[in-house]
C-alpha cells in the first residue's frame, strides 16, 4: 500500500498542511499518483467552510471508492474536525483525522487496520501554535511559512473558529527559524500565513505581535522578500504601515477581507469594524505606498442584504483604489448565526450579484496593471517552461520575454504591456 493521493479543499493553510502531509509520506517511501488515478490510499484534506464544501468531500470520498474499492480512505481537515462520527459511518472511509492530527499523518496511516476508526482530539483545548515542518514547495521560489492557527473571532458566516481552535501563534524565534531555514535552500520569498494573522503573537508570553515579527526578520537579514497574508482592517495599525513603506524587505501587497461595503451589512456580519475604517485603512496605505497592491475579501448575497444595500457594496468597491477581489457567494454553513437568519437571499439572486463583482474585479485589475506599463518593476522569477513568467513584489503575474536561466532570480523588468490583470515585459537595460 505504497501509492497515495491527495485532494486539498479550501485555504491557502489547508493546501501548505497537504503539501506537508506529503512531504513527509514521500520521506517514508510513499509514492504519489493523481486523485484521478488508481491508488491504494486516497487522503482527502476537507474543508467545511460552506455545505458545499462538506458536499463535495463526500462526492470525492464516493469517487475514490469507485476508483479502486479496496483502496484505503482518509479524511482530514475541518470537516473531519467537525464531523468525524459523521463521516466515518459513509462506505468507504477507513480513518478520520482532526486537524491536529494530520501533522502525524505518516504513523496514522501506517497503522492502517481493517476497523475504521476516528482520531480526533478537541481543538478547542490547544493553546499553543507550532511550526508545520515543510521543506520544499513545488515552484521552488517561493515559500509559505505558517506561523499563526485557529481564531477568535465569531463572524456571523464562519465556522472556523470551531474547526481550527483558539487563535494560537508560533513562537518568534521558531518563526525566524522557519524563514531562515528556507532562505538557506534558496527561496527568494516567504509568505507569512495563518488563519487568522494579525492576531500573531497576541496569545503568547510576553505577547507581542505581527510587526514585531517582521521588524526582526529585516533586522536579522532572514529573508530577500517577505509578504504577509491576509489581515484584518482593524489589525494595520499606522506603525505597521510606515515600517512596511519604507521596508526593503516586505513587499508591498496586503490582503485586506472587506466582506460588504454595507455598513448594516457589516453590523449584521459581527465584523467590528464600518467602511469608514476600512475606507481610512486603504487610503493610509496608498499615502505612503502609492504602488501598493490591495486585495479584498466581498460576500454576496449575505442573509437581509437587499438591493440598496448591495448597490453600496458596488459603489464603495468602485470608489476604492483596490487591485483585486475574492468574490464568495453567500451559502449557509449549519452551526453559524448566519445559517438560521431571516430573509435569506435567493440563490439566483446571490448567482447575479456574485457575477457583478466578479466583473467590477476583472475591471479593478485591469486598471491596476495598467499603471505599470513603461516603468519597471521587481520581478522574482518563477517558471522557465512556455515563457519565462514571474511574480512582482506587489503580487502582478509578468511574462518576461527574452528571459534564459533566471529561475529564482529577483530582476528588473521594463513592462511593455499589460492584458487584464497580467504584464509583459523585458529585462531592464540597467540589469
Amino acid at each position: 500500500m505504497k501509492r497515495i493521493a491527495i485532494t486539498t479543499l479550501g485555504c491557502k493553510i489547508n493546501q501548505f498542511e497537504s503539501a506537508a502531509m506529503t512531504e513527509a509520506l514521500e520521506q517514508n517511501g510513499y509514492s504519489f499518483v493523481p486523485f484521478t488515478e488508481t491508488a491504494d490510499i486516497y487522503v482527502i484534506n476537507s474543508c467545511t467552510v460552506t455545505a458545499k464544501t462538506d458536499a463535495e468531500s463526500r462526492r470525492l470520498i464516493r469517487r475514490a471508492t469507485r476508483m479502486n474499492p479496496e483502496a484505503r480512505v482518509v479524511i482530514t481537515g475541518c470537516y473531519a474536525q467537525m464531523a468525524g462520527d459523521e463521516l466515518l459511518k459513509l462506505p468507504g472511509v477507513n480513518l478520520i483525522l482532526g486537524n491536529s492530527e494530520k501533522k502525524d499523518i505518516v504513523g496514522f496511516i501506517k497503522g492502517l487496520g481493517d476497523e475504521p476508526q476516528a482520531v480526533v482530539s478537541d481543538i478547542s483545548q490547544q493553546r499553543t501554535g507550532e511550526r508545520t515542518q515543510l521543506e520544499s514547495f513545488a515552484e521552488h521560489t517561493r515559500a509559505f511559512l505558517q506561523v499563526q492557527n485557529g481564531c477568535d473571532a465569531r463572524c456571523a458566516y464562519c465556522i472556523v473558529p470551531y474547526a481550527r481552535g483558539a487563535s494560537r501563534s508560533v513562537a518568534p524565534q521558531e518563526a525566524l527559524d522557519g524563514m531562515a531555514a528556507f532562505s538557506a535552500k534558496g527561496f527568494q520569498e516567504i509568505v507569512l500565513t495563518g488563519i487568522h494573522l494579525g492576531a500573531y503573537g497576541l496569545d503568547l508570553d510576553p505577547p507581542t505581535d505581527l510587526l514585531a515579527l517582521m521588524r526582526e526578520a529585516e533586522r536579522q537579514g532572514v529573508v530577500r522578500r517577505l509578504r504577509v497574508g491576509s489581515v484584518e482592517p482593524t489589525e494595520v495599525a499606522p506603525e505597521m504601515i510606515a515600517f512596511m513603506a519604507g521596508s526593503g524587505v516586505v513587499c508591498p501587497h496586503l490582503h485586506l477581507p472587506l466582506q460588504s461595503g454595507s455598513d448594516g451589512v457589516l453590523t449584521r456580519m459581527n465584523r467590528g469594524y464600518d467602511t469608514a475604517l476600512f475606507r481610512s485603512v486603504v487610503e493610509a496605505l496608498v499615502a505612503a505606498m502609492p504602488d501598493v497592491s490591495i486585495g479584498s475579501d466581498v460576500i454576496a448575497g449575505f442573509p437581509g442584504e437587499t438591493d440598496q444595500e448591495f448597490q453600496e457594496t458596488l459603489s464603495f468597491i468602485e470608489s476604492l483604489p483596490l487591485a483585486y477581489l475574492h468574490v464568495f457567494p453567500f451559502s449557509q454553513r449549519p452551526g453559524t448565526p448566519a445559517a438560521t437568519m431571516a430573509a435569506q437571499v435567493h440563490p439566483r439572486v446571490i448567482k447575479e450579484r456574485a457575477e457583478a463583482l466578479r466583473i467590477l474585479s476583472e475591471k479593478k485589475k485591469t486598471e491596476y496593471a495598467a499603471r505599470f506599463v513603461g516603468r519597471e518593476l521587481q520581478v522574482l522569477v518563477q517558471k522557465d517552461e512556455g515563457g519565462r513568467k514571474g511574480l512582482s513584489r506587489n503580487y502582478l503575474p509578468v511574462l518576461i520575454e527574452e528571459c534564459e536561466g533566471l529561475v529564482n532570480q529577483e530582476v528588473g523588468v521594463l513592462i511593455t504591456a499589460a492584458s487584464g490583470g497580467e504584464l509583459t515585459g523585458k529585462l531592464a537595460a540597467t540589469r
